[in-house]
């Protein structure tokens, strides 16, 4: 099963990033994506589930997907990831992109 959406996907535009990697992120919602995590579920030509991903900035995204030319250099702390993760959740539940079964 492949979970895709493009609502999801349409959500980053505009949006601050929340991965916001120190020495990296850009802040400029304008670059924004919604940016898969690296979860064992991407290669090349392949992306992760779309509710594993987080807006990022074009600074941010590059760094993760390793496009950076100084990706060896940046020590990416997985709490970085679940904060930007849950903070970009957070968002999609408050705009009822995303809804939990008997939440109230």
């Amino acid at each position: 099963m492949k979970v895709v959406s493009q609502k999801l996907r349409d959500s980053a535009r505009g949006k601050g990033c929340t991965l916001r990697l120190v020495g990296v992120c850009n802040h400029d919602p304008e670059t924004t994506v919604l940016a898969h995590l690296p979860c064992g579920q991407k290669g090349m030509g392949m992306k992760g589930f779309d509710v594993i991903a987080v807006y990022a900035c074009s600074s941010c995204h590059d760094v993760i997907d390793g496009r950076a030319k100084y990706v060896e250099m940046i020590d990416i702390d997985a709490r970085d990831l679940l904060r930007a993760l849950a903070e970009t959740q957070a968002d999609w539940i408050q705009s009822r992109l995303m809804t939990i079964k008997g939440m109230k």
